[in-house]
């Protein structure tokens, strides 16, 4: 079966840069938009991970992407857009789990407690398990204020 492609936004801070740069080598046959950083030097989260945000919440991108040390920062970040249910993973059946039952549109990575293996077993994860839908649905509903 062929690997269905999505639009995908991404960006990190400076902890989550080598992530950032080696997810879209691992992730070359996605249409691919870096907000950022260009480098590993020193940067404030939420100034990549409100771009990212907005481009799934436009529709510009279909799922997102943010990594920084702990995940917590460009999650709480992301979270503040309506529309986005930005989920912080750090084992692969997380990654399953917030899109099967909280369709997850931006996965968050703490890329200081994941290794490379694991950062790209997860975002394939997230970017091909389906929403389920039914009782999660009506709980999603429920999200936004």
């Amino acid at each position: 079966m062929p690997l269905k492609t999505f639009k995908i936004a991404i960006g990190s801070d400076h902890a989550g840069f080598t992530y950032k740069e080696m997810l879209k080598e691992f992730l070359a046959d996605f249409p691919i938009t870096d907000f950022g950083p260009a480098s590993a030097c020193s940067v404030d989260y939420p100034d990549f991970a409100h771009p990212v945000a907005l481009a799934v919440e436009s529709g510009e991108a279909e799922f997102g992407i943010l990594i920084c040390g702990s995940g917590n920062g460009i999650a709480i970040a992301a979270n503040k857009h309506q529309g986005i249910r930005a989920a912080i993973c750090w084992e692969n059946e997380l990654a399953a789990l917030c899109r099967q039952h909280n369709n997850a549109n931006i996965l968050c990575i703490p890329a200081r407690f994941v290794r490379q293996e694991l950062v790209q077993e997860m975002v394939m994860t997230f970017l091909q398990t389906e929403f389920e839908g039914g009782r999660h649905a009506d709980r999603v509903n429920k999200i936004s204020c």
